[in-house]
């Protein structure tokens, strides 16, 4: 049975984020923990966040074997946009908008 972990209102766009998320899709939980822990930035920090959470929910919940587990499926959806003005030159503005996105990793055993 796939268990799944959703990190939501992550203060930074998907287009950050979904580079990372596409490295630990496929790989065992283990290696796509170690592979996170080098990559440099904030965005490392969530998807790591939301692996060891799925990792965790998997092991505690429904007792699967930490050794076996596997990413199944992982993405980073858009979410809410905060939008905010900013003064430009000869009293004209400029829209900001500030995106946010969901992190969801999907973990399950592996097949022997």
């Amino acid at each position: 049975m796939a268990v799944r972990s959703v990190l939501k209102n992550v203060g930074m766009s998907t287009k950050r984020v979904r580079p990372l998320v596409d490295a630990v899709r496929g790989k065992p939980v283990q290696a796509a923990i170690d592979a996170l822990r080098f990559h440099p930035g904030p965005a490392a920090e969530q998807v790591n966040k939301a692996l060891r959470s799925a990792a965790a929910n998997a092991e505690n919940n429904e007792g699967m074997n930490l050794a076996r587990l596997r990413v199944v499926a992982a993405a980073a959806d858009p979410g809410p946009v905060i939008k905010r003005w900013r003064a430009k030159a000869r009293g004209r503005v400029s829209r900001i908008k500030r995106r946010s996105c969901h992190i969801t990793i999907v973990v399950d055993e592996a097949e022997a």
